[in-house]
């Protein structure tokens, strides 16, 4: 995130417009092999320091952020500015730029780590666990007043972790097949003993104590390797949903930003209203997750107001009825829901693509869209 979040909150008709800002992960593969190409250095080096676009783990992704949003529209035209930008780069060095949560065919070696003293340092501590193949999510920051207001959000959050999950899932491919799961970027990413959805917290001084309690017992590194599902910023005053596959397209971006942004809303008008938390059992959580992860959009959670069962995209409607202008989140949903999930079409494209380069091509070009 490029500028401070407490000081770019709008006024809309007298009610609080809140800001976000959204961070994007991408894979770098061949040209010639669609392999994952290890040329993120020499790219950055080729924009000469645009603030747009940031090193990642691997020296095969990429980073780009935002700035500080109020409105969806600015944040597509961010997004796909920084795609743009990242991909002609990238294509100056014969490779792709693509939006995938895990990379479609190993890389030709060890992995490459960049070279930053926090990433070697991980990477020393936790080795392969640490970096994986490669995964890349999506992480929306939404600005919240506090602390203790953001502890509370993260609370009423929880039961929607996986709706968000199932409409960003985008990682179906790996070694060159069809994995089964429409995230298997989820299966790795969980793999990090701190990975693990929000709990119910009293306070923001009780969160801080379990900060505290992994970092000490060696599950994290620091406060920024504490990798809730959802978590309080350790840098912005934010709220950080980081479930997300990072998704295939910029307006599957601006869908669950803007969902996360408008659950985030909610959360704070009930918190103020005194509505009690809907209890679901963290065992119930991550039965819901892992069910995302696999079937996508077709799995099945618990909607948190019936205790019933109910698909993803029945669960994000009844979110978007409470909103007073469901637009444009409503016409993206019913979009995704017509054209299915990355997953979806990443397993069409792999259907016809016949070879690994042909598929990398087919991503290259659906992430620019």
């Amino acid at each position: 995130m490029r500028t401070d979040l407490t000081s770019a909150r709008a006024e809309h008709g007298g009610s609080p417009t809140l800001t976000l800002g959204v961070e994007e992960e991408f894979v770098l593969l061949d040209r010639s092999d669609g392999r994952p190409a290890d040329r993120a250095p020499a790219i950055l080096a080729l924009l000469g320091g645009e603030p747009l676009v940031k090193h990642e783990f691997l020296r095969y992704q990429l980073e780009t952020v935002t700035g500080v949003c109020t409105d969806l529209g600015q944040v597509g035209k961010e997004l796909a500015r920084s795609r743009r930008l990242a991909a002609r780069a990238a294509a100056e060095l014969d490779c792709h730029l693509v939006a995938t949560g895990i990379p479609p065919q190993p890389g030709p070696g060890p992995c490459p780590v960049t070279a930053d003293p926090r990433y070697l340092q991980l990477m020393a501590r936790y080795g392969f666990l640490a970096a994986g193949p490669g995964t890349c999510g999506c992480h929306v920051h939404v600005g919240v007043p506090s602390r203790e207001l953001g502890v509370r959000v993260l609370a009423r959050l929880r039961p929607y972790l996986a709706t968000l999950l199932a409409l960003s899932v985008n990682s179906p491919v790996a070694d060159g097949c069809d994995t089964g799961w429409a995230s298997s970027r989820y299966p790795w990413w969980t793999r990090r003993p701190s990975a693990v959805p929000p709990r119910v917290w009293r306070s923001a001084a009780a969160y801080d104590a379990t900060v505290r309690r992994l970092i000490l017992r060696g599950d994290a590194l620091d406060e920024r390797g504490v990798y809730f599902h959802a978590r309080l910023s350790p840098r912005y005053p934010t709220v950080e949903v980081r479930i997300m596959d990072v998704c295939l397209t910029v307006d599957d971006t601006v869908l669950v930003a803007g969902l996360a942004r408008a659950l985030v809303a909610l959360a704070i008008d009930d918190e103020r209203r005194g509505v009690p938390v809907k209890v679901i059992s963290g065992r119930r959580i991550t039965a819901d997750l892992r069910a995302a992860a696999r079937h996508g959009l077709a799995a099945h959670a618990v909607d948190p107001y019936t205790g019933f069962l109910a698909p993803h995209h029945h669960l994000a409607d009844a979110v978007l009825n409470r909103l007073p202008e469901p637009e444009p989140i409503a016409g993206l949903l019913r979009c995704l829901v017509l054209h299915g999930t990355g997953a979806d079409r990443q397993r069409a494209m792999l259907a016809r693509a016949g070879t690994p380069q042909r598929f990398a091509q087919f991503l290259a070009e659906a992430t620019l869209r």
